[in-house]
């Protein structure tokens, strides 16, 4: 897991101050390069961008698949942390009062594949999920 290369991930925003707000003040990811149309952030090590689509519509009506008895919202994306790192990031989250989709929880608990996740929407309706793992090496499991 230790050789593992940053990945890019550019995504649409219908608003670049409201992605600047949740991107950079509500999540805490360091602002890199930028222009009038788009946004570089560092997101645990990966190169995360936002663009403007200002002809964007939000929604935040996705399509769901059932996962642990919850509805996870598709598409998503998100990074995977260790379990210290994900509490942190829930605990700030529930303190800056984000609305979670799934709230902050241990999905397969006691079984292969342990995880905590959480589930929430950027200000243009992109779902995020964050994993947190007590050992990465369980990331695979089956």
């Amino acid at each position: 897991m230790n050789n593992i290369r940053p990945f890019h991930l550019a995504i649409p925003m219908h608003n670049l101050e409201l992605a600047r707000e949740f991107y950079g003040n509500v999540l805490g990811f360091e602002q890199g390069r930028s222009s009038h149309h788009w946004i570089d952030y560092n997101c645990y090590g990966h190169q995360l961008v936002v663009h403007l689509d200002d002809s964007m519509q939000v929604n935040a009506d996705k399509a769901t698949n059932a996962v642990d008895g919850h509805n996870v919202p598709v598409p998503h994306f998100g990074v995977v942390l260790d379990m210290q790192t994900w509490q942190e990031l829930a605990d700030n989250l529930k303190q800056k009062g984000v609305k979670f989709v799934i709230e902050p929880y241990i999905r397969f608990k006691g079984k292969p594949g342990e995880q905590a996740t959480m589930f929430f929407y950027d200000p243009s309706g992109n779902a995020l999920e964050f994993k947190g793992f007590d050992d990465l090496r369980s990331l695979f499991e089956k």
